[in-house]
């Protein structure tokens, strides 16, 4: 009896334990520049208000970055705590094979571990490990080259679908890939839903597009596809996820939105809610998603013991130099550059984070982190064990979040990358590019002479981000034992295989 007892006793304390911990969600937006948020451009032509609520009720950090400048590199580092350039520089492709290795350690393998349900839900975009019957022998002229893809029978959709989110310590999915990758149908867990017997054609989408391109890759595609039910539905999929949820077990939601990556598609119900044409309504339909979220959590009594996290995968796409001359809305805010770039603005992102009782609502921070650090960070707050090669690059910024001063910049340095070959590193306020330029978007002269850029005869670039975020001055010659000292230690860390001792 006294041996029953006890048991009972350890089920009960472990119960209440469970209970503490917070719950986690991550809304994950797709190219959203750190100017998109009204909450930190006084001149922003677009309303975010749930956003801004957000950081209202949080902690907004100014001077955060994402590993890559394209979409697939940072949510691998997201959710391993591991820069990217550690494994590819590229995106996976329509079709593609898993970005992670089966020995990776994810952030939900660790929640998992601890006692959490997990679930993904939206964009994956990092791999599926497809099973094909031939091909591919589909070919198209799309962008002024062939394009080879897969026919609809040429792809095994008898399942189930390895190598996604449930071989990566995720106990739930429901999304549609990519969205503007093949296929077009949508996921649940391991399955197809509907097996595509169409097929995409990138010249001819059958709906109208209000601005910018659809992009979408040819591929097999369910018959009827509409893109413009995609985010409307991930959103009811998210809200009904968080509606399913016990009290006595906590849960992460890793919540990836399609947008405002193009196509840019508003539903109707936004069109002309911004000044900014079609893109700033799509993203202030991103803040009414992210607002259906924080709805959902406190209409289910989630919301006090929640940690959410905001932000993007990397900055906006090149629409914005056009948009910035025909609104007067900058998408990049003061930064430099956009997405694919090692300038600021390729990778410098929107981060917001929010833990009642826990974060001084309203705060501001001006530390420099990376998306990589959420890895360390949670696991220090649910008191999860990191095994040994696991987010190698993570720092733990829990200390940060309580409003502890980290004395001058927690992070030792932060290394800014998109594809091998162009780097930069960042050292307190010092950025750092080893080449002349820091850019893969090409900048139009218009824009260049609109902001008072000038290119740069000689490289490398060493940048005062303090002084200027722009990245306007050159102070290379001016500090070049500092260029050599930041040019070696972005050496060591990309060749010792880590930069966080633990």
């Amino acid at each position: 009896m006294k041996s029953l007892f006890c048991c009972v006793a350890a089920l009960v304390v472990t119960s209440l334990a469970l209970a503490k911990r917070p719950n986690v969600v991550i809304i994950y937006a797709d190219d959203m520049g750190y100017g998109d948020l009204a909450c930190q451009n006084p001149d922003s032509k677009i309303p975010t208000p749930n956003l801004d609520q957000l950081a209202a009720e949080g902690m907004r950090f100014i001077d955060a970055h994402s590993s890559s400048g394209i979409c697939s590199p940072s949510r691998f580092a997201l959710l391993t705590g591991i820069y990217h350039w550690r494994r590819q520089h590229g995106i996976v492709n329509s079709f593609g094979k898993p970005f992670f290795s089966d020995s990776d350690f994810t952030l939900a393998h660790m929640l998992q571990k601890v006692g959490y349900s997990t679930a993904c839900i939206g964009k994956w975009h990092l791999g599926f490990d497809w099973k094909f019957n031939g091909g591919p022998s589909g070919e198209v002229v799309q962008w002024n080259r062939k394009r080879k893809f897969y026919l609809p029978e040429e792809v095994d959709w008898s399942g189930p679908l390895k190598g996604g989110p449930l071989d990566r310590g995720f106990d739930y999915y429901f999304g549609d890939g990519t969205i503007n990758f093949p296929p077009y149908a949508w996921v649940e867990n391991e399955q197809i839903l509907e097996v595509p017997t169409a097929v995409m054609d990138p010249h001819d989408i059958g709906f109208p597009i209000p601005e910018g391109n659809w992009e979408f890759r040819p591929g097999p595609k369910v018959e009827g596809w509409n893109p413009y039910e995609v985010l409307p539905t991930l959103t009811e999929k998210a809200v009904e996820w968080i509606g399913n949820q016990k009290s006595d077990t906590p849960f992460f939601l890793y919540f990836p939105l399609p947008s405002p990556h193009a196509p840019i598609i508003p539903n109707e119900e936004f069109v002309g809610k911004s000044d900014a044409g079609p893109y700033g309504d799509f993203v202030y339909q991103s803040d009414w998603v992210a607002g259906q979220v924080l709805e959902a959590l406190r209409v289910n009594g989630f919301d006090e013991n929640t940690i959410v996290i905001f932000s993007a995968d990397n900055g906006p796409e090149k629409y914005a130099f056009e948009r910035a001359e025909k609104f007067g809305h900058f998408s990049m805010g003061e930064l430099r550059g956009l997405k694919r770039d090692v300038w600021e603005g390729g990778h410098h992102v929107p981060f917001v984070v929010k833990w009642p009782g826990e974060i001084e609502a309203g705060s501001v921070s001006d530390e420099v982190i990376s998306q990589v650090d959420i890895m360390a960070t949670i696991a220090s707050v649910v008191g999860a064990d990191l095994p040994d090669g696991a987010a190698v690059d993570s720092y733990d910024l829990s200390r940060v979040w309580s409003g502890e001063s980290s004395d001058g910049g927690l992070r030792e340095a932060t290394v800014h990358n998109t594809f091998d070959g162009l780097w930069g590193l960042r050292q307190g306020k010092w950025c750092y590019i080893n080449k002349k330029t820091g850019e893969h978007s090409k900048m139009p002269q218009a824009f260049k002479e609109l902001r008072g850029y000038q290119d740069f005869e000689k490289g490398p670039l060493l940048f005062d981000m303090e002084k200027d975020p722009g990245q306007r001055v050159n102070l290379a010659e001016q500090h070049p034992e500092r260029v050599e000292r930041m040019a070696a230690l972005l050496q060591t860390y990309r060749e010792q295989g880590y930069s966080v001792e633990r």
